[in-house]
């Protein structure tokens, strides 16, 4: 099944509320006949698209080809949330590599967040509605103190001092669900639209001088002194070859393919509430919660709730995303039972055994990084960084993260969904039991 058109229309974006509200952004053409640069880039994400960039601002000459629109795909559809540290907790992280590769990991985090802020800024992008606050709740008492214990050891180990510990009074002074128990809530993360700071990146782009082509799939790629991309409508010929596919790589590359695998999430946006926001957000903080499968949420500019969550097994869509959405939103929310929903979408990411990226040279001249794991806004934006840093000679933050351990799935690519689906079957059940 080839994910990049299983659920989605040849050169559309999906019917959601970011590309309703997107601010527009003219096609590329599609590549046909032959092209030569020093490097190729293939996905049009926020990876792909960083890495053009700042390859380009070095003086690269730089193509990107992307199958379908640039912020196709996570880019555009994910939660929209920025957050701190790594997508693995600081204190699991020591246990997994050692203290100071964990302290190097922190302060990557940190510059991950930071460099968002700064490319917003800098290049000016429009709609992006960048907003401070990232609450974590959790639904029983065990999570509640895991949550404080862990924002003790980062103000301890790491001099981390912007994450609040909240009891339940305090947390539903943040969010009015009856479900959470308590929480933190960290004011040095952020929360944005995510398909315009993808947009925002792509105008960037072609102002640097990068030459970008859609609806381009890559479908071969012949390895060598000069790597040749073949699309079908023509190739491109390149010093340097960056894949940057995530969830969309498919059989382009066997070795990433083995230690990322594409899962389905679904989002949903409300009606506007009205003055009913502050029955649900009193504070305009995005939030995510501690449970296996996680819900994950933030009031849009315009009012709405924008709510990610619901299980699917398999790579195909639910005909109904909508219904799959609202089931655990009214659990969070009961309030919202019955609430109006004007979009529901999907979207496909890339997750690894670990949970963290999974950056590698695959060859002298083959950089990729996939993986993120539902911690992309900061991490893919920065891996475009680190990949145009290493092909121009300083790899130091791109092989910190090339050194954290990546385990294959088992079985292979035939066997790695159905694991998937026995794993996530029995954590959603812990999760419905409270165990």
């Amino acid at each position: 099944m080839n994910l990049l058109y299983a659920n989605d229309r040849a050169g559309q974006y999906p019917e959601s509320w970011y590309a309703a509200t997107a601010t527009p952004l003219d096609r590329f053409p599609t590549l046909k006949g032959a092209q030569r640069a020093d490097v190729c880039v293939v996905g049009g994400g926020y990876t792909g698209l960083s890495a053009a960039l700042h390859l380009a601002e070095a003086g690269r000459d730089v193509v990107l080809i992307e199958a379908q629109r640039v912020g196709f795909g996570a880019s555009g559809r994910n939660g929209g949330q920025l957050g701190s540290g790594q997508r693995v907790e600081q204190d699991a992280l020591e246990q997994m590599v050692g203290l100071d590769h964990a302290q190097k990991l922190w302060q990557l985090g940190e510059e991950a967040k930071a460099l968002v802020c700064d490319l917003i800024a800098r290049h000016d992008m429009p709609g992006v509605h960048l907003k401070p606050g990232i609450a974590w709740t959790a639904s029983d008492r065990g999570d509640v103190d895991h949550l404080h214990h862990y924002a003790d050891h980062l103000l301890k180990v790491y001099g981390y001092d912007k994450i609040e510990k909240l009891d339940y009074a305090a947390l539903q002074g943040v969010c009015r669900s009856p479900d959470y128990k308590g929480g933190v809530l960290d004011m040095g993360s952020y929360h944005m639209h995510p398909l315009n700071l993808a947009l925002g990146l792509a105008r960037a782009c072609l102002k640097a001088g990068v030459r970008i082509f859609e609806t381009s799939a890559a479908h071969q790629i012949e390895e060598g002194l000069k790597v040749k991309v073949q699309t079908d409508g023509g190739h491109v010929m390149a010093d340097h070859l960056v894949l940057a596919c995530n969830g969309y790589l498919g059989t382009l590359n066997r070795r990433v393919a083995a230690r990322v695998m594409p899962i389905n999430n679904f989002i949903a946006a409300t009606e506007p509430l009205g003055d009913g926001v502050k029955d649900v957000l009193p504070r305009d903080v995005a939030v995510a919660d501690s449970r296996f499968v996680v819900n994950y949420f933030r009031l849009s500019h315009d009012g709405r709730l924008l709510f990610g969550g619901g299980e699917s097994y398999g790579y195909k869509f639910p005909k109904d995303i909508a219904a799959k959405v609202r089931k655990p939103m009214s659990i969070i929310f009961p309030h919202l039972k019955d609430a109006k929903i004007d979009y529901a979408w999907g979207g496909t990411l890339g997750i690894t055994m670990k949970r963290m990226p999974y950056l590698a040279r695959l060859s002298s001249n083959i950089l990729s990084a996939s993986g993120y794991s539902g911690h992309g806004v900061g991490n893919a934006t920065q891996a475009g960084l680190l990949i145009a840093r290493a092909i121009e000679g300083d790899g130091d933050g791109f092989d910190t993260m090339a050194q954290i351990p990546a385990t294959p799935f088992p079985g292979g690519a035939a066997l790695r969904s159905p694991l998937l689906v026995l794993a996530m079957s029995w954590y959603s059940m812990r999760d419905r039991l409270g165990i």
